[in-house]
């Protein structure tokens, strides 16, 4: 048998049958439904037809679920409602607001187990690809195929082209995986790594936490990837380990016997294969209004008219949108609010590095951290990091989404400028009228104690 790479192995081992046309039907291990799931539910019952495997679903109430004391609108509790309904009746295990474990989809998969090497996972969110961190197949999918899905077990999916990203050296102190995947969608563009699986490796990957992994795959969508993963090892297997959904005893052994094969064999060829140097990368933040609209802190905005024309004309409108102009240096640019939190950003980790940060200094502007889940609150508070949240004078709020998309009333206004920890720049994203850079929790936290955006280096010499 000839070399494989990582996605050759999982797509293999999922592929029930393939059309004539070169599209595959695969089996599907974990489905993760969220409040946008509603569509599918309701094809299913127009049909009279019951969800195919009820104990491979699992429900989270996230993108609409409030974090902040006060009233509910009635259009999110109806959301939220309906997620409810959905998941008891199909018998579908559901986190909910009053669950203990409720959080963001994305974090609490890995937190609960059930993201675990060499399986398919599919959700109705284009950030599944946070679970390729694992060695997981992991992608979103469309209201269409959670349908079928839910129906069937399996969806229909072309395999993508292979295309190998690498880090070689290590990452110098202050840069985190989110400066390492804005740094690279930068370089390659948001269509960079389009129709491709991408797999990360490289000594600066190999040493990544499982939260630094998490938020690297976590943003292979923004670089037009289909998805992005990690081959498991032992930082893996710690991380899993112990997990409530995780095997346990002689199971355990099995499976790690079994994960550990998940690895691109020597010799394997990709579609591509693109170098980066860790030791080059700095704090990376956006300037524009896509991920590849980036550069590092101590840059200055770029003039659209040294641009080819497609990238020119989005660059003049993106300048316009965020109110700035060519020439700018970024450190300095002010901004109104702040956010720490998201499926990218809202991990224990991210919490810690950004305390680091704030410890015994004070915001100057306001701003909101929200954990990525309920037991990451809970760890966040046993460590006294809240705290230095509200002393350092942000809010403290409870797990969700929230001003990452601002479906549940967290939101930035219109003409305000957010330093946000979050996913996505585009237009709106965070509010009519938001203007939203992208970057680090550490980053963020620079921008809320200077009141503009600003190097974090600096302010951890001899924190970390």
């Amino acid at each position: 048998m000839k070399p494989r790479t990582l996605l050759d192995k999982l797509w293999d081992v999922h592929e029930i049958m393939q059309r004539a046309d070169g599209t595959s039907l695969l089996w599907v291990d974990r489905h993760l439904v969220h409040e946008g799931s509603h569509h599918a539910f309701a094809k299913l019952k127009e049909r009279g037809m019951p969800v195919a495997q009820p104990h491979l679903t699992f429900g989270v109430v996230d993108h609409y679920a409030p974090t902040r004391p006060g009233d509910v609108a009635p259009d999110i509790r109806r959301m939220i409602k309906t997620l409810g309904d959905n998941a008891r009746a199909a018998g579908i295990k559901l986190f909910d607001l009053h669950d203990p474990e409720q959080g963001i989809v994305h974090v609490i998969g890995p937190e609960q187990g059930l993201t675990l090497p060499g399986l398919l996972i599919n959700c109705g969110d284009s950030h599944t690809s946070t679970h390729g961190a694992f060695g997981a197949l992991a992608f979103g999918v469309g209201a269409t195929e959670v349908a079928h899905i839910l129906a069937t077990q399996t969806i229909w999916q072309k395999r993508p082209k292979t295309m190998r990203v690498r880090f070689d050296g290590m990452l110098s102190a202050g840069v985190t995986a989110k400066d390492m995947a804005l740094h690279w969608i930068a370089g390659l563009g948001a269509d960079g790594a389009r129709g491709h699986a991408i797999e990360y490796a490289g000594a600066a990957v190999d040493a990544l936490s499982m939260e630094g992994r998490l938020t690297l795959c976590n943003l292979s969508i923004e670089g037009g990837a289909r998805l992005g993963m990690i081959a498991p090892d032992d930082v893996t297997f710690a991380y899993i380990k112990g997990r409530p959904f995780a095997p346990k005893g002689a199971a355990w052994d099995a499976a790690v016997a079994d994960w550990r094969a998940l690895v691109t064999d020597e010799g394997a060829q990709f579609d591509r294969e693109v170098v980066f140097n860790a030791g080059d990368i700095a704090p990376t933040l956006t300037w524009g209004t896509t991920p590849e609209e980036a550069l590092s802190i101590t840059g200055s905005i770029p003039d659209p008219e040294s641009m080819p024309g497609g990238k020119a004309a989005h660059a003049r409108a993106s300048l316009e949108y965020m109110g700035l102009s060519a020439g700018t240096p970024l450190d300095g640019v002010p901004v109104d609010q702040v956010f720490i939190g998201s499926c990218t950003n809202g991990r224990i980790e991210d919490l810690r590095m950004a305390a680091k940060v704030l410890a015994g200094r004070k915001a100057k502007v306001p701003g909101l951290v929200s954990p990525g889940s309920a037991s990451v609150k809970r760890q966040a508070e046993e460590e006294g990091l809240a705290q230095v949240f509200i002393d350092a004078g942000l809010e403290w709020a409870d797990a969700g989404c929230s001003m990452c998309v601002g479906m549940n009333g967290d939101h930035v206004e219109s003409g305000k400028r957010c330093a946000s920890s979050t996913n996505r720049n585009f237009k709106g994203r965070q509010g009519r009228g938001a203007r939203t850079h992208l970057m680090s929790p550490a980053m963020v936290a620079a921008a809320a104690v200077h009141g503009h955006l600003a190097d974090v280096r600096p302010m951890l010499e001899g924190r970390i």
